[in-house]
């Protein structure tokens, strides 16, 4: 459970802030215990749960993931309590889900359409006034329609309170909800795909020294099932040698259909191998209706890249220069000797021919 809130001036949205205290992180988290959400700081004057009926008297959200058929109907309720002074109308709707940049879940604003559970969602009243320290039971309805493709949708049943800021000129929309997971029956078709993957490599100033490298990758939701996933990566140089792995890699949060997580993995003690391979492998993860998870065929990817070791390419840059450098000096060394030779061989020659001929004259 969540607690958004949604600044607006007159009919302009100035700021959209979503709150998720450790207590309303059962709306984004399954597996804690289930009970009334509400602010910590009082902000938020009333609590929902989910109605005690056939599907549970203790659950955390709600989850048809027994799968309903299109043109099917669920039917539940969510319990409201106020826990102020005074009399609190709420406005009762639903929203569709998606996940945040932070990997959490959040449900979209009433301005903002839906297309799933959002649109199939009908509480049994928009609003509902409740006395101070009283509950009411709100009935709500998914119809699922005949068109509905098979899946895995998610979205929430949502209570708001506008109220007016006066210090700062504008609206305030707080909202408590509850997750709300349908499966809708036919075939399943859970699928991740690994795209955009890329590796980068920076090198050490020792020219000896392995490197970092970094690979990142989008992981894609081409299914039509909610998806975590378990990931690995390596980096490995020419014919998969000098192999290094990455080490523990946090799991991408559970994706919608169609939804994608952009990935970032370093890779340490890389050896400057000029020609890297980065490889990413997800093991997508499947959760049942039971909550039992399984993990499906591995997904798999290569990218490569460059791994130049420029310190050491410069160092044997300056080695051969200076190997250069000798050799010409050397070679320019003997060639002014040969001249210095030749010059003094010739020279002694004329002198022993002039001496000869002052030796015939005489």
């Amino acid at each position: 459970m969540l607690t958004p809130v949604t600044r607006r001036k007159t009919g302009v949205i100035a700021l959209v802030r979503t709150v998720a205290l450790p207590l309303l992180m059962a709306f984004a988290v399954a597996g804690l215990c289930a009970g009334p959400a509400q602010a910590a700081d009082g902000d938020v004057t009333w609590t929902v749960r989910t109605a005690a009926n056939g599907y549970g008297d203790d659950r955390s959200s709600y989850s048809y993931s027994y799968t309903v058929n299109p043109g099917g109907q669920v039917k539940d309720a969510m319990v409201v309590a106020n826990r102020s002074k005074s009399p609190l109308e709420l406005t009762v709707y639903a929203a569709d889900g998606f996940t945040t940049d932070t990997g959490q879940l959040d449900l979209l604003t009433k301005d903002k359409k839906s297309t799933g559970v959002g649109a199939w969602a009908h509480a049994g009243r928009d609003s509902v006034v409740i006395k101070p320290g009283k509950s009411a039971e709100v009935p709500f309805t998914v119809s699922v329609p005949d068109n509905a493709t098979p899946g895995d949708y998610v979205g929430g049943v949502l209570t708001s309170l506008k109220q007016a800021d006066e210090a700062e000129g504008i609206n305030v929309d707080r909202r408590l909800g509850i997750r709300v997971k349908l499966r809708v029956s036919g075939e399943l078709k859970p699928k991740l795909a690994i795209e955009d993957l890329h590796v980068d490599y920076a090198g050490s100033a020792n020219p000896f020294a392995k490197g970092d490298a970094t690979v990142t990758y989008t992981i894609h939701n081409t299914g039509n099932a909610l998806l975590s996933a378990r990931q690995t990566v390596s980096v490995s140089g020419p014919f998969g040698w000098l192999r290094a792995e990455a080490g523990d890699i946090a799991a991408p949060p559970e994706l919608l259909p169609g939804e994608s997580w952009r990935t970032k993995v370093p890779v340490r003690g890389v050896a400057p191998g000029v020609s890297v391979a980065a490889t990413a492998t997800l093991t997508p993860l499947l959760t049942d209706a039971s909550g039992s998870t399984t993990s499906l065929k591995p997904v798999e990817a290569t990218a490569h890249g460059w791994a130049v070791p420029w310190t050491l390419l410069l160092l044997i840059v300056v080695l051969l220069a200076a190997v250069v450098g000798a050799f010409l000096l050397t070679r320019r060394a003997r060639a002014r000797r040969k001249v210095r030779e030749d010059a003094r061989v010739q020279n002694a020659v004329e002198q022993a021919l002039r001496d000869k001929e002052r030796g015939g004259q005489d």
